[in-house]
């Protein structure tokens, strides 16, 4: 598995990050749905992650024809980074969440 680079600003809690892919430069942000709102994008690529009481949206930032694979290695890395190690990714917000 690849490693990438995390930015979080000082306003933002580790859950809330954005995870960027030096090779493709591809950006990936996180969203912590318990803490703040998230407005899909259009023309990007989302996937939720739901894990015990965790419930996190990702999205890309720029998605150009990346792979779909790609997206979810770098949600993958960042949910064993978090310690998710239960994480489920779902392509769409889960019925009991919403």
């Amino acid at each position: 598995m690849s490693n990438y680079l995390i930015s979080i600003s000082k306003n933002e809690t580790l859950s809330d990050g954005i995870i960027h892919d030096p090779k493709s430069k591809l950006k990936v942000k996180a969203f912590d749905l318990l803490r703040a709102r998230f407005k899909p994008s259009k023309g990007e690529v989302r996937f939720f992650v739901t894990s015990g009481n965790e419930t996190l949206a990702f999205e890309t930032q720029g998605y150009n024809k990346h792979r779909q694979l790609l997206v979810l290695q770098m949600i993958s890395w960042y949910c064993i980074y978090l310690g998710l190690i239960e994480a489920q990714i779902h392509s769409s917000l889960p019925v009991h969440f919403s």
